[in-house]
């Protein structure tokens, strides 16, 4: 089957430019977020850890995301309503990891990066469409 250049494929549009930055910075916000998770298990439970690395990884990623991938100036407004994402995701990702943990038995130490690579494109998708608002 031709795709005609006028009609871009779901792969080519997913696979542009700004969305590789945007899996660049997701990998680089993913091995904090993940470090500080593995840190914070050392005194507190699964849950509580994720919280704190989860929130933590917010900030970073909405600084990532405005200067590195959508080339966006900060603003306040922006940060208030970028949250909104990470809360969508956060509770997705905190119900899989329970499920994973508790009735897979899955490591717990695993299971984040399983989450996260799960929810890549509803992330994108949320921050382009928050950050690039005018």
């Amino acid at each position: 089957m031709k795709v005609e250049k006028d009609h871009p494929t779901l792969l080519t549009k997913l696979l542009n430019k700004q969305f590789l930055k945007f899996v660049i910075s997701g990998g680089i916000n993913t091995l904090f977020t993940y470090l500080v998770y593995l840190l914070l298990l050392q005194a507190l439970s699964y849950s509580m850890s994720y919280t704190i690395s989860y929130i933590s990884g917010i900030f970073l990623s909405y600084y990532l995301n405005t200067i590195f991938v959508f080339k966006e100036k900060v603003t306040f407004r922006k940060f208030l309503k970028f949250p909104i994402v990470y809360l969508v995701q956060y509770l997705i990702n905190l119900l899989m990891l329970f499920v994973l943990v508790e009735y897979l038995n899955l490591s717990k130490q695993i299971v984040p990066l399983i989450v996260i690579v799960v929810t890549i494109p509803i992330t994108y998708t949320l921050s382009k469409l928050i950050i690039k608002s005018k």
